[in-house]
């Protein structure tokens, strides 16, 4: 699905960085093809200065984004989430970030909430960076409380685990 959308703008370089970071941040289309979170604006021309893009450009995507009905059913829903993983360790929560080998392995996610969950933590929560968006996808999951030395030795036999960072 993501492919589709990207593949409607990859002869557009400057309205794809667009895509990407509607995409990344979660903001919507509304139906006057302003981007926005929830019902607060986000400004063309700032988003424009961060992509370094003229603010036509933004414009000009969001108004593309509003025409396609298939493209707008995606971008009038999609939504932003809170991500603990800077925050976790002031708030006492354990942070794991796994590094796949493969991102699109089948049962990643699995194994290593049961390795978690074995090793007696409750995951708060379970954040998979998207393959298409993100160079380097990780997997990274807040835990209650913080992460025992054994529990890291067990998911890097994990098959699939490349690299597993503690915060």
């Amino acid at each position: 699905m993501w492919q589709e959308i990207l593949d409607k703008f990859k002869r557009f370089p400057a309205q794809e960085k667009v895509i990407r970071l509607i995409l990344q941040r979660g903001f919507q289309i509304n139906d006057a093809s302003r981007v926005v979170s929830g019902r607060i604006e986000i400004p063309h021309a700032q988003i424009a200065k961060e992509l370094d893009v003229d603010r036509r450009v933004v414009d000009t995507t969001a108004q593309a984004i509003r025409d396609d009905e298939n493209l707008w059913k995606v971008f009038k829903n999609v939504r932003s989430m809170t991500f603990l993983g800077d925050v976790a360790p002031i708030l006492g929560l354990g942070v794991i970030e796994i590094t796949p080998v493969n991102a699109a392995k089948t049962g990643l996610l699995g194994d290593v909430a049961s390795a978690v969950a074995n090793s007696g933590l409750s995951i708060r929560q379970a954040v998979s960076d998207d393959p298409y968006f993100v160079e380097s996808p990780k997997l990274t999951l807040i835990t209650e409380g913080k992460i025992p030395g054994d529990l890291v030795r067990r998911l890097m036999e994990i098959e699939g685990v490349k690299r597993v960072t503690v915060y």
